[in-house]
This record gives structure tokens, C-alpha cells and sequence, in this order.
């Protein structure tokens, strides 16, 4: 799963093959980059790359825009949302793996505690 996270955020297409992708002029994902909406990875050549979780997120702002009607600003907004949201949902399961590991951890303990008595 990590390793295909990580693939996801790879940075492999240069700004003509992820706006030929998702049906968009460059200067298109370049106007996005200004309003902050997107931050494509940089060569040491400074040349944009773009990875799959980039063109995921124009999909994601061309639905949003042309499908639902929504405004750049609008759209800044629910990105900033959805991304607070998914933090929050990684804090989540992390805090459900500790409590997990702390109700398995006491209960060998009331086990070992009973055993001793017995």
C-alpha cells in the first residue's frame, strides 16, 4: 500500500503530457499553480512534473468547475477541506491502532495477573 502511495505522488509527466491527460491547456495548469491549487514537482532543470495524484487533482477541479459549477475560490476551499479532512482521518486510525495496542497490551496484563493467582 506505502509503496503504491508513493507511486502515486512519483512526479513523471511534463506539463504538455498531464494537460493532454485531463483534456486542459498548459497555461491552464500553470494558472492553477499561481492560485495555489497545485504544486507539481520541480526537475533540476526547474521543469514541472507532474505525477498521478496531480492529474487526479485537476480531474478532481475540472469536475468541480465545468460538471458542478463551482469557482476557483470555491474550489480552493474544498480542496483545503478535503484535505484537512483525510489528516484527520490518518490521525483517526493512528489513535485506533494505539488504543488497539493498549487494550491488547492490558488485557495480557489481566491475564498474566489472573494466572498468578490461580
Amino acid at each position: 500500500m506505502e509503496d503504491e502511495e508513493r507511486l502515486c505522488r512519483e512526479p513523471c509527466y511534463v506539463i504538455s503530457v498531464a494537460a493532454k491527460l485531463v483534456n486542459m491547456h498548459p497555461q491552464t495548469l500553470r494558472s492553477y499553480e499561481r492560485l495555489g491549487l497545485l504544486q507539481p514537482s520541480r526537475s533540476p532543470g526547474r521543469i514541472r512534473l507532474y505525477s498521478d495524484d496531480d492529474v487526479r487533482r485537476l480531474q478532481l477541479i475540472q469536475r468541480l468547475t465545468n460538471d458542478l459549477g463551482v469557482n476557483l475560490a470555491g474550489v480552493q476551499v474544498i480542496l483545503h477541506l478535503t484535505e484537512k479532512m483525510a489528516q484527520r482521518e490518518k490521525e483517526i486510525q493512528e489513535m485506533h491502532r494505539e488504543l488497539q495496542a493498549e487494550v491488547e497490551r492490558l488485557r495480557r496484563k489481566l491475564s498474566e495477573m489472573q494466572l498468578s493467582k490461580g
